[in-house]
């Protein structure tokens, strides 16, 4: 929690305005954060100093990790993150490639569960990660990518919060995870949830023990219509313990996470926080 505080505040004291082409609006920047969080010790990076919606950012990570395409199968698990991007992005809308309503087209989880070759077959680089980390083989190239610059057009957005590479040191699994661009206001928690659950599911799934995320972003803002709600409010408030979550032990396999596991099968305990506060989201 003391981690996000502190970006919040460099942002708020030492940030740049740059102007974002692709929203219309200003963003406060600084480049380069960084963030561990110990999910050995399952200390669970939720924000207390607003209320943390903890299950959508659950729920749009099992989207991914089962290669959604459609902004309707991620509202059926429990979020409504990427309607906006799949309904309201212009550019999207303009775009010969979409489907049609809610298709996100080839972004995030659909990369790294098909990703497309040039034979005309795919790979899945989220099954060679596991097998091999089943195995208790570490090749250092152990990586999940949504990064294909050559299918940027054949989506709604490219990925913010886009490789996560997993590194095994005896029998503890740890995960580096790298963001280009971070909303910290809106999105932030989301990211954090989300590379904590997911370093926590994939040392499960394989029988390994948990031990540290590492969270590098490389530009952090606040958007202009944002500040006011962050300065103002959410940086005078005091942050409270991190709660603890537990995972279901019955999630033992990818076929798990794709066919039974719900929202059901993550709880949290512990967790106190201020009242919500209701930040601007930019297309």
């Amino acid at each position: 929690m003391q981690q996000y505080l502190d970006l919040c505040h460099r942002i708020v004291n030492e940030g740049t305005w740059i102007n974002n082409k692709r929203t219309g609006k200003k963003c406060l920047t600084v480049i380069n954060a960084d963030f561990e969080y110990s999910v050995g010790a399952n200390k669970f990076p939720l924000i207390t100093t607003r209320k943390s919606y903890w299950k959508a950012a659950i729920a749009e990570l099992l989207g991914y990790l089962r290669g959604y395409d459609s902004a309707a199968d991620f509202r059926k698990l429990g979020t409504k993150s990427w309607d906006l991007n799949a309904n309201k992005n212009p550019e999207w809308l303009a775009n010969p490639h979409r489907k049609g309503e809610d298709d996100m087209g080839r972004v995030y989880g659909v990369q790294g569960r098909s990703w497309a070759k040039p034979n005309g077959g795919s790979i899945d680089q989220l099954k060679k990660i596991i097998r091999n980390l089943s195995l208790g083989v570490d090749d250092r190239g152990e990586i999940l990518t949504f990064y294909n610059p050559g299918e940027f057009e054949l989506g709604c957005l490219r990925p913010c919060m886009h490789t996560h590479t997993f590194s095994l040191i005896g029998n503890t699994l740890n995960l580096t995870s790298y963001q280009r661009s971070c909303d910290v206001p809106l999105g932030l928690n989301f990211n954090q949830i989300q590379v904590f659950v997911l370093l926590a599911l994939v040392a499960q799934l394989t029988g390994h023990v948990p031990g540290t995320a590492y969270h590098k972003i490389v530009n952090a803002h606040i958007y202009e219509d944002q500040l006011d709600l962050m300065r103002n409010e959410q940086l005078k408030r005091e942050p409270f313990e991190s709660p603890r979550l537990t995972l279901n032990s019955e999630i033992k396999t990818i076929e798990d996470l794709e066919s039974w596991v719900t929202l059901d099968d993550f709880s949290v305990e512990g967790y106190q926080c201020h009242p919500a506060i209701t930040y601007p989201f930019a297309v």
